[in-house]
């Protein structure tokens, strides 16, 4: 891969599942500058339970504090799928000098698909543009989490929904958000 960004004068991020010592492993991202140097890397923060991404039977949490590599382009900022669902870490990279954000992630129809497009628009509130890579190919949905009603651009009106509250229940049940915060890594988002 460094031979790669060489050739073509492009900065890559890489995903891997590094292994740092026998039997512990993190998602990790390399971070390969255009010159074919190796920038650094980032590790995943938050990691997932639930059906379809059971990662923490394979991950431990990562705790790179979010670095920002300089890069011949721009200052670049990488986090991994999940952490995307946590707002601190968008803005600690932010704080970081981050311009450009890349989220490597395999979103999947239904379970997370639907949430991505919702997610990405963090950046707007952080002063970043992102680069949001998705996997190629297609796995079956799981229908769940969707916009189930929305008012028109174009015209004046007033919508009326019937909303399903124990659908709070079900998605938290399944993703877990409050269960993987990692509260101890956001000190420096207090401090900046």
């Amino acid at each position: 891969m460094q031979d790669c960004a060489k050739q073509h004068g492009m900065v890559i991020v890489v995903p891997i599942h590094q292994e740092e010592m026998t039997g512990v492993y993190f998602n990790t991202a390399a971070a390969i500058a255009a010159d074919g140097s190796y920038l650094g890397k980032s590790r995943k923060n938050h990691i997932p339970h639930v059906v379809g991404f059971r990662e923490k039977f394979f991950f431990k949490p990562g705790n790179s504090d979010w670095p920002v590599f300089a890069t011949a382009y721009c200052k670049r900022g990488v986090y991994i799928c999940y952490d995307r669902r946590f707002p601190e870490d968008w803005r600690a990279l932010a704080l970081g000098g981050a311009e450009y954000i890349v989220n490597p992630s395999p979103a999947v129809a239904g379970l997370s698909q639907d949430l991505w497009e919702l997610e990405q628009p963090a950046a707007a509130a952080n002063d970043v543009l992102i680069g949001a890579i998705d996997q190629a190919g297609t796995e079956a949905p799981w229908n769940i989490g969707e916009i189930v009603a929305q008012a028109s651009d174009d015209s004046d009106e007033l919508l009326i929904h019937e909303i399903d509250l124990d659908m709070v229940r079900k998605i938290r049940n399944n993703w877990q958000f409050f269960r993987d915060r990692r509260p101890e890594l956001y000190d420096p988002l207090i401090e900046l």
